[in-house]
This record gives C-alpha cells, structure tokens and sequence, in this order.
C-alpha cells in the first residue's frame, strides 16, 4: 500500500493488477455520505486489470453456481464479459463450461427505477442471475437491483462486486475484491448521521456510478 498524497493506492494480493485509489475526503452518493472515494477506474475501463478481476471474481462460482445472465451496474460490462468468457472456458470442474452466458445491463428512470425493455425478458426470466457492481456500500442500490430481477422472473445466483462495505445483502453473500478493511479508516453515514457534516466540513465532490465530480 502506497501513499500518494491524501490517497492509496490498494492492490491485491490474488494479482498486482488488480488494484483501486482511495482518495479521503467528504462525499456525497445517493443514499449516504463516504470519507473515500474508491477509484475504480482502470479495473472497469482497462483490459488487463478488467480480466484479472474477472479471473478473481469466478472463482467463487466456476466450479459450484450455474449462471445464465451477468447483471452489470455500475459499468462492469467489460468484467462482465471477461467474467462470462472464464466461467464459460472448458474444464471438468466448470459448471458453466460451454455454455453460453448474457450479459446485459439494466436502464434507470429519473426517479432511479430499474427496468428492462421486452426484448431482454427472455435473459432474466427463469435465468439464474449473478448481480455485478463496481461497489456496495449501505446494499440500498443493489437492493433495487435485485429486486428488479426478481420482478422480471429472474433466479439470484449470487452477489459480486469490486469493493464492499457489506458482506451480505438480502441474506446473500458479497462476493467482493475489496472490503473496508483494505481501505483504513472507511466509513458510511446518512447525510443526518455524517460526522464531517457535523463538524461543518465542506463536501469535497459528488460520486456516483460514474465516478467523481468535484464541488
């Protein structure tokens, strides 16, 4: 763990690609305010770094969990599609070996709805369905997500993501690259409940599946 000015930079120890920026400060989502901006950037964007982390992440399900569709939030999709080519790679032990896996993401509506369209009921309904993200901190967004599967007719074979502040949501395990104690010190409030809110420090920027907007 190396320090860069007020931030870290974590790295794995499955693999030296495979690691984040954590960045303090004062921080606002959608659903709670964070004293850490967890980049993720090169591990969804980079095609190395997103191939090592799908190695990672299959091997909690390659040889046990049956999956049909990859759910991705967040923008997973290029792990998503790494993760489907290594749960799909042939192999005695692979469950999934030569099958074939959809990888789809679901739209939002201004009031942050989930929902997919008619011709992508066929890869959820009656599919077992693993949920992607990039993060999970208070389970509130990827509690949506999983209740939109269920709507749609879809099996929730399991939870993964690259960094997690739970370990279950819903009564399923998080399985995750990263957890809060990678990052010291991390903590999660309700804008109410927030001690830098109290103690009237300014926000230092807005973050969202996207990533980090300054103010």
């Amino acid at each position: 763990m190396a320090e860069v000015s007020n931030s870290i930079i974590i790295t794995s120890n499955y693999n030296k690609l495979i690691s984040l920026k954590a960045t303090y400060g004062h921080y606002a989502t959608s659903s709670s305010h964070i004293n850490y901006f967890i980049d993720m950037t090169h591990l969804k964007c980079k095609r190395r770094e997103a191939k090592a982390v799908a190695e990672y992440i299959s091997q909690a399900y390659k040889t046990s969990t049956l999956i049909d569709t990859i759910v991705c939030m967040d923008g997973t999709e290029i792990i998503g599609a790494y993760l489907a080519d290594e749960l799909c790679s042939p192999g005695m032990q692979s469950v999934n070996s030569q099958n074939f896996i959809f990888i789809i993401t679901p739209e939002q509506t201004t009031a942050g709805q989930l929902f997919f369209r008619e011709n992508f009921l066929h890869t959820i309904k009656d599919k077992n369905v693993l949920l992607l993200l990039a993060t999970a901190t208070t389970g509130k967004t990827t509690g949506t997500a999983l209740s939109c599967i269920e709507y749609y007719g879809g099996r929730i074979a399991g939870i993964s993501s690259l960094f997690s502040a739970v370990q279950e949501i819903s009564g399923i395990p998080v399985n995750t690259v990263f957890t809060t104690a990678d990052v010291p010190g991390y903590a999660s409030h309700s804008a109410a409940d927030c001690p830098q809110c109290q103690a009237k420090q300014p926000l230092t920027g807005m973050v969202n599946s996207h990533g980090f907007s300054k103010l």
